[in-house]
């Protein structure tokens, strides 16, 4: 094991993923690292990425992009995906996940991460977040979490990994640390020893990743008394650490990917949980990461890393402007659940997105015509020209900022009173209101959503020159901290919309491009 310990020669910065990329898992192949993380209701599910150096990204695809690898149809927001895992074995690629409110506990292979991926095979026990560990003498084996709250424990079972099959029953192997939301079970064999590592206390300030040890897959484990990443106890800009996963790099270093979240001074953030990176420094054969000592950075120095990247920094994926000149849409594309049939079409009219409202709408459980990125700085600026002449009443289409159904802010044009109009809603907490409204003639608008850290701000042109700010919303009401009956998981998606509230629109949105600007 690598005791080196960290030196102030090569810089990166933190979160290598930001925006809303929760509950990293990682594994390496040769030279090159894999990272995937939780999607819950968006499609396709499970974003996968590529890199060498472990700071700079690539996202090479989704590992789960067809219907029957994924219905997410009827999925409320924050159900669907959880905590996926990756693991690479002999030639195979293997990502086991949970769908939550659909068909559990599954998993795919692939030979390229790339894809395509295998349809699932279901494997019988646990709750939510498997993983899967392959054992020196050919055994395979699934760890997932079982139960919930201060009831939540890991179980385990060994599995034929051609179908699935348990080849013995589960066994109860980690209690944790006595904390609630035992989760994200992982297991680890290094140096002839077993590690159970999971986290632990849930998701938010008493996040915490723990460990123990033993010289049998199924324990008993030695648990490590303290947590080995935590800031639950630290005034840091970075709170919530834990979810964590650990590999091992081509000169023997160690590292930890996990979520963490960058707060405002007033408790909020409105990017949801990103994943972040940090070393592992081993002692007395125990991994080490943080303990409330503040060493996980948003500039981190450390002594070198898997491949030459100095003073590197996260990828943003969704950065820049879109044209829509290509066949498909770029892997940073997401659509909230699976998009119905013909519901969105790059060559109807060709350089623009076209978008066919759905019956469903942007507070409905549904298929939504909606295709967004992940928002993944605290202050940018969202805008589209869009074409658009509804004439049904209801017709709609425009630029929204979407946690969940019950929050989200959109401008757009509405078909109302046999009239169009340009028009900004707030939906807050569940509760909808339009707050302006604006007869309009012009066929094309530009609509724009500017981001800061306490508020968004919408704006529209009908000329390109002259804009009116028609509508700002509190930041805070678009957070996953800011809920009322369901926990939200995700962060905002900035997305582009149509709907025919209530049936299906017979006019369709033409947008001819998206920029996406940090500020």
């Amino acid at each position: 094991m690598n005791n080196q310990l960290v030196s102030q020669t090569i810089r990166y910065s933190n979160p290598i993923l930001p925006g809303f990329y929760p509950d990293p898992s990682i594994t390496r192949a040769g030279e090159y690292f894999y990272l995937i993380c939780s999607s819950f209701e968006y499609f396709p599910g499970v974003p996968i990425f590529r890199s060498r150096d472990l700071i700079q990204w690539e996202q090479v695809g989704h590992v789960l992009n067809r219907p029957n690898q994924l219905d997410l149809t009827d999925r409320k927001s924050s159900d669907g995906i959880y905590a996926p895992s990756i693991r690479y074995f002999e030639g195979t690629f293997y990502m086991i996940t949970t769908d939550v409110g659909g068909i559990g506990n599954f998993y795919v292979t692939a030979t390229d991460p790339a894809g395509p991926w295998s349809n699932p095979i279901h494997v019988p026990y646990g709750g939510i977040d498997p993983s899967l560990f392959f054992d020196d003498d050919g055994k395979v084996y699934v760890t997932a979490q079982q139960g919930a709250d201060y009831d939540s424990h890991a179980i385990q079972y060994e599995i034929n990994i051609v179908t699935g099959e348990a080849l013995s029953e589960p066994q109860v192997v980690w209690y944790g640390d006595g904390g609630p939301w035992t989760e994200g079970p992982h297991l680890y064999k290094i140096n002839g020893m077993y590690y159970m590592m999971s986290a632990s206390g849930g998701t938010a300030k008493e996040h915490r990743e723990i460990i123990g040890r033993s010289n049998n897959p199924y324990g008993p484990f030695e648990r490590y008394p303290e947590p080995i990443l935590t800031h639950r106890g630290l005034d840091h800009p970075i709170q919530y650490l834990g979810h964590a996963d650990l590999v091992e790099d081509v000169k023997g270093d160690w590292w930890a990917v996990f979520l963490g979240v960058r707060l405002t001074e007033d408790g909020y953030s409105v990017l949801g949980r990103e994943t972040f990176l940090a070393p592992v420094i081993w002692k007395d054969e125990w991994p080490y990461i943080d303990n409330n000592e503040g060493c996980v950075k948003l500039e981190m120095s450390v002594a070198r890393l898997p491949a030459a990247t100095p003073n590197a920094t996260g990828v943003t994926v969704g950065e820049g402007r879109d044209d829509f000149a290509a066949d498909h849409l770029g892997p940073e594309w997401i659509f909230v659940r699976n998009p119905a049939d013909g519901s969105y079409s790059l060559d109807e009219a060709p350089g623009s997105l076209t978008l066919h409202g759905q019956a469903a709408g942007l507070g409905d459980v549904g298929r939504i015509a909606f295709a967004g990125k992940r928002q993944q700085h605290k202050q940018a600026s969202f805008t589209t020209r869009m074409s658009f002449t509804p004439t049904a009443e209801g017709e709609e289409a425009g630029l929204c900022a979407r946690r969940d159904e019950d929050a989200h802010y959109e401008i757009g044009v509405l078909r109302s009173g046999n009239r169009n109009r340009v028009m900004a809603r707030l939906t807050i907490r569940g509760e909808s209101q339009i707050v302006y409204g604006a007869e309009t003639e012009s066929e094309r608008v530009l609509l724009s959503i500017e981001a800061t850290e306490d508020e968004y701000a919408l704006s529209y042109s009908e000329d390109g020159e002259n804009w009116s700010s028609i509508a700002t919303g509190p930041a805070r009401a678009l957070s996953p901290e800011d809920f009322v009956n369901k926990m939200c998981f995700t962060g905002v998606v900035i997305g582009l919309y149509a709907t025919g509230n209530g049936r299906l629109s017979g006019v369709p949105a033409h947008f001819d491009w998206f920029k996406y600007q940090a500020k």
